[in-house]
């Protein structure tokens, strides 16, 4: 399709999508490829440059004195036709194009608009890179065309795929999806984009490829259906697809063929508004789509250059696109001869009205926007180029160029400069890489109740001052594909709660891990740690492992069901004795409290007392004084009471040996003042130990933290083992003592023989201390406290009970027999 002008601009565009190549032989002579299936589209695209240049040539303001011309070219979705077509292009083989005499004139066109695909435009550019011909492209995307010492004269009014790859990663990080698949077409296209995804995802945290399939150009049902296998079989709910719509439809066709469901699609911007998609079958499978598109934009009065468009048959231009469009809407042929079945013959006044409703809508109008961006960038760079001052040019010595003897890389200067601003408010410039501002919009598949698709923007991602990627989305307006309308979830692991760590499995990708639990003492506070972290020394782990918290702190509680027993015992004796006692003044006066001088008796039970209540020193935290007071009171109580029942023993044994002849000598040396004095001497040797032992090496308080991690147990350290060992010993040396004695005096021929109850009574005594040693060295921290309390308790019960339990049942139960004939009397 062609028009005059003083300047013309090439445009490639796919007006049709499939070609058939005849047959070559050495016989028949060379015939034209057969394209079929028009694309409406397409032949928008190619109408938008038409209109564009139509605008520009009524525009005063822009070119004025010089018109455009366009010689549009169909590549027929092949890259030899495309190529073919950019050659003619370039080289003027045409007709239409008419040199001067002398070979000199502008050459066929300054500047293309095209091609449609990254293939097709990488071939192109680099031959006609060789001759320095401006390639401006609006669909092309591949990041290779950024590649200025390659492509040094291709520039583009859509965003690159580099670009493209990271608004998806944006998105695909706003919605937490971090487990994905990837498909791409089999191209230049796709494979760049799946180099690109990769080595950005590099850079990304805990988000990865589930698996990465190239779509076959071609129709190939075996590998369609194992890819689709492996989307129906893989954890990845998320599918992305870099391909173009007839790669689509080959797949969505064999999706529904397998009936994979529950998969969140997302469409890079070939396909993100592709109407051919939105088809009753599809629908279940594509609704709720999410895709980059390219900027949508308005273009004033194209719908009615649109609605202007008419077929000329007197046309000697070769413009036949206009007759195969008019053909193709209203299925009627120019030439009868070519009719089929009931085809009618075209007359060129058919109501374009009635075309289809996808050509007329320029509502959402996207790659048009950035062929119309395009054509105006040549435009303005061409002026700028007209608008040059002779002497003050950008070329060696500074010459302009001139209207007769145009060269494409003069063009090519000011399309490197050029910015303008175009109706809609989208500012055009090239980068120096000769890519544009690069802005998407984020498209959602809303399904309508009548079930039918319409896609809305929900969206921008667009570059930020910063240089990184700028990504609004408002999610109430968008259309989720599952029964909760919400995103999907999408990961190959779920995220490690505090408390836990990532551990990576060998072979996997990085966001498939475990989720190890900290150990005991070791915390991660936030979420997906690679590590532990030790808590500090008076700090422990908490349940959740999720934070620090102080150790608890174990000892001897008042407030313990422990604690409370024991304290409730030690009371309880010290209750015994007062009662004890009071029994024993009141009834002081009676034969068996006088016997066997009443004041040790008494002074014994104040002994008692005192064990009972040292045991309360060993209960509560332990602090300097209560730990250096314990052990003194506990051994000074104990010496005082077992020195008391010595003297008593030893007093029995006097009494019986002076009953017999010449015996009465042994009682002067058991007086009460002897006895008071030998009870006073053996005490003050136990408090002698103790004041040795609190000097030389006192007992302090200390935090154990060796018995338990999570756990600081505050004891008392007896300072010195020697100082303890002797005081235990010295204890036992007069337990034993005592015990040795009244066992000797058993056998007294007395109603009331104590002796036995002294007997008795040690032997109890000894045996609970005997069994306290290993008890208490094998009970660690508070335990070793309660031991101790146990055998204190334990010991004094069993004096309280031996000694003075029979003494009390005679007193208050058998007052018959508490008489001085019925004590010494023979039994």
């Amino acid at each position: 399709m062609h028009k005059f002008g003083d300047v013309v601009l090439g445009g490639l565009f796919e007006v049709h999508y499939t070609s058939v190549f005849p047959k070559l032989t050495f016989i028949s002579e060379p015939q034209q490829p057969i394209c079929k299936g028009f694309d409406t589209l397409g032949f928008r695209h190619a109408m938008t440059m038409a209109f564009a240049v139509d605008e520009i040539n009524k525009n005063s303001n822009l070119l004025p004195n010089l018109t455009l011309g366009y010689s549009l070219y169909d590549n027929c979705g092949a890259l030899v036709i495309g190529f073919s077509g950019a050659l003619s292009l370039a080289s003027g083989q045409q007709e239409q194009f008419v040199l001067q005499e002398n070979c000199s004139g502008s050459p066929p066109v300054l500047g293309i608009v095209g091609d449609h695909y990254s293939t097709f435009s990488i071939a192109i550019a680099n031959v006609l890179g060789l001759y320095k011909m401006p390639i401006v492209s609006y669909f092309a995307t591949c990041s290779c065309l950024s590649d200025r010492q390659r492509f040094p004269t291709v520039f583009r009014t859509i965003p690159s795929d580099a670009f493209q790859v990271r608004a998806m990663i944006q998105i695909l990080k706003y919605f937490g999806w971090t487990w994905f698949g990837l498909l791409v077409s089999d191209d230049d296209y796709g494979l760049h984009v799946a180099q690109s995804f990769q080595s950005n995802l590099a850079g990304s945290d805990n988000s990865c490829l589930a698996y990465l399939e190239v779509l076959p150009w071609d129709n190939n049902p075996g590998e369609l259906r194992r890819i689709v296998n492996l989307i129906k079989t893989s954890t990845a709910r998320v599918v992305i697809v870099f391909a173009h719509e007839i790669h689509m439809i080959q797949l969505m066709e064999e999706v529904a063929k397998q009936n994979v469901t529950g998969r969140q699609w997302i469409a890079s911007e070939t396909w993100s508004t592709a109407v051919v998609l939105q088809t009753h079958e599809l629908t279940p499978y594509l609704r709720g789509t999410l895709g980059i598109a390219i900027r949508r934009g308005e273009i004033p009065g194209l719908i009615d250059f649109l609605l202007k468009i008419r077929p000329n048959t007197n046309d000697t231009n070769g413009n036949d696109l206009v007759k195969q469009f008019w053909e193709y809407t209203f299925q009627c042929k120019f030439n009868p001869a070519d009719r089929e079945n009931k085809e009618s013959v075209c007359t060129g006044d058919e109501n374009m009205e009635l075309a289809e409703r996808e050509f007329l809508d320029v509502s959402n109008l996207r790659a048009e926007y950035n062929v119309y961006k395009a054509v105006y960038a040549l435009a303005y760079a061409l002026h700028d180029m007209m608008q040059c001052e002779p002497g003050k040019g950008p070329f060696s010595g500074h010459s302009c160029a001139s209207l007769e003897a145009m060269e494409p890389w003069q063009l090519l200067h000011y399309l490197q400069k050029v910015n303008f601003s175009t109706q809609f408010g989208d500012q055009v410039s090239f980068d120096e890489k000769g890519d544009a501002l690069p802005i998407y919009d984020v498209m959602n598949w809303l399904q309508l109740p009548d079930g039918k698709i319409k896609i809305q923007n929900v969206g921008e991602v667009k570059k930020s001052d910063s240089g990184d990627e700028e990504l609004t989305v408002d999610e109430d307006k968008i259309f989720w594909n599952t029964d909760l309308k919400k995103p999907i979830r999408s990961v190959c692991s779920e995220s490690c709660p505090p408390g836990t760590r990532m551990a990576r499995e060998r072979r996997q990708p990085e966001c498939c891990f475990s989720c190890i639990p900290c150990s005991e003492g070791n915390i991660s506070n936030k979420s997906n740690s690679l590590e532990c972290f030790s808590c500090l020394e008076d700090f422990w782990s908490s349940p959740q492992r999720d934070h620090c918290i102080p150790k608890k702190t174990e000892f001897l509680s008042y407030q313990e069901p422990l604690g409370i027993c024991l304290t409730t015992t030690s009371l309880l004796g010290t209750f015994f004795c007062a009662i004890v006692l009071g029994i024993f003044i009141y009834h002081r006066s009676t034969p068996i409290v006088r016997a066997n001088n009443s004041e040790l008796s008494f002074l014994l039970l104040v002994s008692l007392k005192l064990c009972f209540l040292c045991s309360l020193l060993f209960i509560g935290r332990p602090r300097l004084l209560t730990c250096q007071l314990r052990h003194a009171a506990f051994g000074i109580s104990f010496v005082l009471c077992v020195s008391c029942i010595l003297v008593k023993t030893m007093v029995v044994l006097a009494v019986f040996k002076a009953s017999k002849p010449g015996g009465e000598a042994n009682l002067k040396w058991f007086g009460a003042m002897q006895q008071r004095g030998t009870v006073l001497f053996l005490t003050c040797i136990q408090a002698a130990i103790c004041i040795a032992w609190l000097v030389s090496s006192s007992p302090t308080p200390s935090k154990n933290k060796q018995y338990y991690n999570d756990k600081i147990v505050y004891e008392c350290v007896v300072g010195s083992t020697v100082g303890f060992a002797v005081l235990l010993g010295y204890i036992g040396i007069l337990a034993i003592l005592s015990f040795f004695l009244a066992f000797l005096a058993r056998n007294l021929p007395n109603n009331f023989n104590e002796a036995k109850f002294i007997t008795f009574s040690m032997l109890i005594f000894c045996a609970v201390w005997v069994a306290f040693v290993p008890a208490y060295i094998n009970s660690p921290g508070k335990y070793a406290d309660a031991v101790e309390v146990f055998a204190i308790l334990a010991s004094s019960f069993g004096l309280l009970v031996a000694l003075f339990g029979p003494k009390c049942y005679l007193i208050l139960l058998k007052p018959e027999r508490n008489t001085k004939k019925a004590i010494i009397g023979r039994s």
